[in-house]
């Protein structure tokens, strides 16, 4: 017999109950929309930014940004797929049997942790100063490990990792574990198991084997 929905999983289950095709689409909407502006600020902190513009000095820059642009929603698509199977994996090894599509829907519902950073970034340097450079912009993470270290003040091989270690990784371990509670309806504790192994062990490995693995 199924275990009756707790309080909080019930007010989550509500909140959620959408049509989640329209809420994919807005997603990417989002997405798109604050890359392109954040993308534009870059390039005009370039120095002389309106008559490399004009010569073609950025066409390259362009296009990379336009194949971005497209591989956007297929790069959700596909996050949503590995991070949705980690789940049912790690919920698997320690014995529970959860809905994979629940759990992609879920990964769907989630991501949208991540539309913030990205908001943080364009509203810091929505307005330049003169002094800032396009690398600044591009590199930088709100409320990361890198940010608060300063990029200057770490090696390349390790800006990626300490970009990654930020407090949205943690909040979205936290609508994580809420999530999965819906979901599998199991206790908190059982469910930080699942979050750990599934999300934040896979996640230790990547930044590890990046590290190892950089070329500058």
């Amino acid at each position: 017999m199924a275990k009756t929905l707790t309080p909080e999983g019930q007010r989550l289950k509500e909140l959620i109950d959408f049509d989640k095709r329209v809420y994919f689409f807005v997603l990417v909407f989002l997405f798109l929309l604050i890359r392109y502006l954040t993308n534009t600020l870059i390039l005009e902190a370039i120095p002389d930014y309106d008559n490399l513009e004009a010569r073609g000095d950025f066409m390259i820059f362009h296009i990379f940004n336009a194949l971005n642009y497209l591989w956007t929603p297929f790069a959700l698509l596909w996050k949503f797929t590995v991070i949705s199977f980690l789940f049912w994996l790690g919920a698997f090894l320690i014995g529970y049997k959860v809905p994979y599509k629940e759990l992609w829907q879920f990964a769907l519902i989630a991501e949208v942790v991540f539309i913030f950073p990205e908001l943080v970034r364009l509203l810091v340097y929505i307005s330049p100063s003169t002094g800032v450079t396009y690398m600044e912009i591009d590199e930088f993470r709100p409320l990361s490990l890198l940010s608060l270290l300063g990029s200057e003040n770490v090696a390349p091989q390790y800006h990626y990792t300490f970009a990654t270690l930020n407090i949205f990784e943690i909040i979205y371990g936290i609508v994580w574990l809420y999530g999965f509670h819906m979901i599998s309806r199991r206790p908190f504790g059982e469910c930080s198991l699942v979050v750990f192994i599934s999300y934040y062990i896979p996640l230790a490995i990547w930044l590890t084997w990046y590290i190892m693995v950089y070329r500058a």
